[in-house]
């Protein structure tokens, strides 16, 4: 058994203190302070979250096998298509004092620390929230030789809470690539076979980024793809393989090489319009 397969027989554990994050993008567009007055913090909430983000980083470390978000949902119905696409389990916690808490950060430490005793399967635990209450849930995590990742906002993340974790990831880093649609500039909705190949494509990117090298082996892209979207099947579109399907894509999306013991792929360079300077598609320029 190679490493990539021993990482991919590793499940994640994935638990979102969703409110504490959504507070946190309100107070950086509005203000801070705006998010704690009663009149902003109990109404419906427009959704400011990029959930896909999240779930793509997730499956960057291996198959997802929890994936709980814990917040008082009365007032987030307006994440439902983001959340059921993402098929998140929604922990209903109401605020039992006048403080307006709801203790979702105990309830999420009691369960990630019931979990990794339960089940031997979890190799790595991420938690999205920025506060300092979750250092000793890491002390836990750690303790039972499990990877620990955080992620939350610049802004409000507690720098100790942080430094606790195997690694930390800024959710501001993980969406400044994401273009945000405008009215003036409306994009054709993607055919089915354009969305697969972006998803082939995100597959890659986050492979690469993970392993620190644009160019990375053929074998574990599916298995990514498939943790992107579980429907994902070549048949669909004419393809009887899922190598024949990259194979289509060579010279276009893709460049390609005989790797040691793979074929190995990098996403295609593509000359920056602004500098003339040719860049990865989705990849970091630190990759060689």
């Amino acid at each position: 058994m190679n490493g990539q397969d021993t990482q991919d027989n590793q499940s994640v554990a994935l638990y979102w203190d969703f409110e504490n994050l959504h507070a946190s993008l309100v107070e950086a567009a509005f203000g801070e302070g705006t998010y704690g007055k009663p009149d902003n913090r109990f109404k419906v909430q427009e959704p400011l979250v990029q959930v896909q983000a999240v779930l793509e980083l997730a499956a960057s470390f291996g198959p997802v096998a929890i994936n709980r978000a814990y917040c008082n949902w009365q007032y987030f119905g307006r994440y439902r298509d983001a959340l059921l696409q993402g098929a998140v389990e929604l922990i209903q916690l109401f605020p039992p004092g006048a403080s307006a808490k709801n203790g979702a950060d105990i309830k999420l430490c009691l369960d990630a620390v019931e979990d990794i005793t339960r089940f031997g399967h979890i190799g790595t635990v991420i938690i999205v929230g920025g506060d300092s209450d979750f250092m000793p849930v890491a002390q836990k995590v750690k303790a039972a030789g499990r990877r620990l990742i955080g992620i939350g906002t610049r802004r409000s993340t507690n720098r100790h809470w942080a430094k606790s974790c195997h690694e930390f990831r800024y959710y501001d880093s993980l969406v400044a690539d994401e273009a945000p649609a405008t009215a003036s500039t409306p994009s054709p909705a993607p055919t089915p076979e354009e969305q697969a190949n972006a998803t082939i494509e995100r597959a890659v990117r986050l492979l690469a980024e993970s392993k620190g090298d644009a160019w990375v082996n053929k074998a574990p892209i599916l298995n990514m793809v498939r943790r992107l979207d579980p429907t994902f099947d070549p048949k669909e579109f004419g393809h009887p393989t899922f190598s024949a399907m990259l194979k289509t894509l060579e010279g276009t999306l893709f460049d390609t090489r005989k790797g040691e013991f793979d074929q190995q792929l990098r996403l295609r360079t593509v000359v920056q319009p602004d500098t003339g300077t040719p860049a990865l598609r989705g990849v970091s320029d630190e990759l060689p």
